[in-house]
C-alpha cells in the first residue's frame, strides 16, 4: 500500500532524514520507534504532505505522492493524527465529529456510530465540550475523527505520550479494534505498546532506520528493541 524509498528531508541546511525506506501492507500495523529527535515525526509529516523531501519517493497505491499538498494526500485516503491532541475545544464532541463528516459527505449518524464502535464510552461524552475531555479521550476523539470518510491509511503520532496507564489501556483497546481493518503507521516510544501490537517495527536513530523487524519474537522482546535505542 505504502512505500517510502530513500527519503532525505531537511529543515533549511540541517538534514533530518537520511535515506529512509519503509513499507506498509494492507491492514498492517507498523510502528516507528526511537528516542526524541530521531526523525519520526518528520517522516510522518513528509508522508502526509506537510514537508517536501529533498530526494526520494513516497508511493501510495502505486502513485508517487511526495510534494503533493496535504489536502490532496488526505483526499487519497491518508489521514494524519497529530501529536498535540488538539481538538475544537469550545465545540461538543458530537460537533467535532460533525465537522469531520461534513467535507467527506459521510452521514453524521454513521460517523458517530463508527466512533462509538471503537470506543463505546464516548457516547456518554457526545454533548460535552471537547476541551473538558482528558488527554486520552481527546486522543481517541482525534483517532475517531480520522476514521470518518473511509480512510485507507492512518498516521498516528505518539498516541500514548503523557498519558496515565489506565488511559493507555483505552488507547490500546481502540487500536486492537482497528487492527487488520485499516493500515496504520504509528510513532511510539512506549516499547511495551510496540511489542503488544506491531506487525512490523522500524527502529530509528538520528534520522536513519537502524533495523526493520517483522518476526514476532524480535518485536515482543523489549530488551531486543531497547538495544537499538
Amino acid at each position: 500500500m505504502l512505500s517510502v524509498e530513500n527519503l532525505n528531508v531537511s529543515y533549511g541546511h540541517a538534514k533530518v532524514l537520511h535515506d529512509v525506506s519503509l513499507k506498509v501492507s494492507n491492514g498492517e500495523m507498523v510502528f516507528i520507534a526511537g528516542r526524541n529527535g530521531a526523525g519520526k515525526t518528520t517522516l510522518l509529516k513528509t508522508i502526509a504532505g506537510f514537508l517536501k523531501p529533498d530526494t526520494g519517493s513516497v508511493i501510495f497505491e502505486d502513485k508517487k505522492i511526495n510534494g503533493m499538498l496535504p489536502e490532496k494526500v488526505a483526499h487519497l485516503g491518508i489521514r494524519y493524527v497529530f501529536q498535540d491532541k488538539r481538538v475544537f475545544s469550545n465545540l461538543t464532541v458530537k460537533e467535532n465529529l460533525e465537522i469531520a463528516a461534513y467535507p467527506v459527505k459521510e452521514n453524521i449518524k454513521d460517523a458517530i456510530d463508527k466512533v462509538i464502535g471503537i470506543y463505546p464510552k464516548i457516547e456518554k461524552f457526545l454533548n460535552m465540550r471537547a476541551g473538558s475531555l482528558s488527554g486520552g479521550q481527546r486522543q481517541i476523539l482525534l483517532i475517531g475523527r480520522a476514521l470518518i470518510g473511509k480512510p485507507k491509511l492512518l498516521l498516528i503520532d505518539e498516541p500514548t505520550e503523557g498519558l496515565a496507564a489506565g488511559t493507555i489501556n483505552d488507547i490500546l483497546n481502540v487500536l486492537v479494534k482497528m487492527k487488520g481493518n485499516i493500515s496504520l503507521v504509528i510513532v511510539e516510544q512506549n516499547l511495551s505498546v510496540v511489542g503488544m501490537l506491531a506487525d512490523r517495527v522500524y527502529m530509528m536513530k538520528e534520522g536513519k532506520i537502524l533495523k526493520e523487524m517483522t518476526e514476532k519474537d524480535e518485536i515482543t522482546n523489549k530488551e531486543n528493541l531497547e538495544k537499538y535505542l
